[in-house]
């Protein structure tokens, strides 16, 4: 197709959507890419011309666009059951995932709640978390605590535990007040301090706060920032001793991204108390086919709402809750796990790992750092709408890549043989070398 046919979809687009992290009059300047069509890892505008989708669409695509087994998958349980209300009915594939997302835990977690995207799900957990405290008698519990740069979404509920100024700001005169904490950070070796502020907190605020929500070992939106398992078990432990919930948000860090299906796996839970209160899926669970989001937790938690009095009942739903046709995706996801996903993951990072590690030399970047399928590093020299330069770019270089700020990060999808961990780290050091040179 020609370029006008292209320009077009660009002009209607403009007129007709208006596109969500975007600033509508700037995208007068920087127009959509109107994609036409996925295979793979790469997706293909009008005009035939590829771009590797090097953050898997938003974090979600895990294993390519159009991939035939969770294609599949939708389309048997299409013509089997689209969907039915689970207010009342149950169905296969929400069983079938519940049940296996609880043996992954041990059944430390369980009694999976359905919602349809990360946000959801954290409010959910923020509800779930207030309201059984207060069905035990612990009314005064009502508080929440959030880590400096943390992102949980942009609902209000999620906004009032997000710590992203240009999300929350906005907003700000309609959110609860959440206390922010210090967040531990690799580059600032800073992990005693932070938990030393945490329990300072917990401590002097115990009868009031109900949960502390955290992303484990990376915080995403606040620029691929990792800390360690050790500091994950040192917070279950401080959250243990002060009676306070622990939300693990793994709706970006789940689902292999880090190296282990949940990320909190890597803090080596022994017994059911190492685990958190809840655990947070969404993004990857469909492999990037459908919106679904996962809330599991706790005996404790799930007893606290057992009553005849409906009052006392977690009274929460959307009309698409647990949409058998997201279910079926993410149980064809956990077929990919179980048929050894994990393994190909550890080699696919070590690919990354191996192409990417002459960046470490190089003196216009800093930081290189990588937490299994989550590779990133700090561009040093302050450039206005760096990302946003970059992003076009990397357009040029066969790459459709979006920085945090000045942080460069890939987040693929997992399909990378040899040649295309090449690819990528050839075509990020073009696209870097084309930016900064016209700084």
């Amino acid at each position: 197709m020609s370029e006008a046919v292209q320009q077009d979809w660009q002009r209607r687009s403009l007129a007709a959507v208006w596109h969500p992290c975007t600033q509508m009059a700037r995208a007068q300047n920087v127009p959509p890419l109107p994609i036409a069509r996925g295979q793979g890892p790469w997706l293909f505008d009008h005009q035939g011309r590829r771009y590797f989708d090097a953050n898997s669409s938003w974090w979600v695509n895990l294993f390519g666009h159009a991939d035939p087994g969770l294609n599949d998958a939708i389309k048997q349980q299409l013509d089997t059951l689209p969907h039915v209300m689970l207010a009342g009915c149950t169905h296969e594939p929400a069983v079938r995932l519940a049940e296996r997302l609880s043996a992954r835990t041990g059944g430390a977690l369980g009694h999976l709640f359905f919602g349809s995207d990360g946000a959801s799900a954290v409010e959910i957990a923020l509800k779930q978390s207030f309201h059984s405290w207060r069905n035990l008698g612990l009314t005064d519990k009502r508080e929440f605590v959030c880590l400096k740069n943390g992102y949980h979404g942009e609902t209000i509920g999620a906004l009032a535990v997000t710590d992203v100024a240009i999300f929350r700001d906005a907003y700000d005169p309609l959110l609860m007040r959440a206390h922010i904490v210090a967040s531990p950070d690799q580059r600032l070796g800073n992990e005693a301090q932070a938990l030393d502020a945490m329990r300072a907190l917990l401590s002097a605020r115990q009868a009031q706060i109900a949960a502390v929500i955290v992303e484990p070992l990376v915080q995403g939106a606040a620029g691929m920032v990792m800390h360690s398992p050790s500091y994950l078990r040192a917070l279950r432990a401080l959250c243990t001793e002060f009676n306070v919930h622990l939300i693990a948000d793994e709706i970006a860090v789940g689902c292999g991204r880090t190296g282990t299906f949940f990320a909190w796996e890597q803090t080596v839970p022994t017994q059911p108390s190492a685990w958190p209160d809840f655990l947070l899926l969404s993004k990857g669970i469909t492999g990037g086919t459908m919106p679904l989001s996962l809330v599991l937790t706790t005996e404790a938690v799930f007893q606290a709402f057992w009553s005849q009095d409906v009052t006392r009942g977690f009274l929460h739903s959307h009309s698409y809750t647990g949409n058998p046709l997201a279910c079926a995706a993410a149980n064809a996801v956990l077929d990919r796990f179980e048929a050894g996903q994990l393994a190909a993951n550890q080699q696919q990072a070590a690919r990354l790992t191996e192409a990417f590690a002459p960046l470490a030399d190089d003196d216009r970047v800093e930081h290189l750092r990588q937490r299994g399928m989550i590779l990133a590093f700090d561009v040093k020299r302050p450039i206005e709408r760096f990302s946003e330069k970059f992003h076009l770019a990397a357009r040029r270089h066969e790459l459709l890549i979006r920085p945090i700020g000045q942080t460069v990060y890939l987040m693929p999808p997992y399909l990378i043989d040899p040649d295309t961990a090449a690819f990528l780290a050839r075509s990020v050091r073009q696209t870097l070398d084309e930016v900064l040179h016209a700084a």
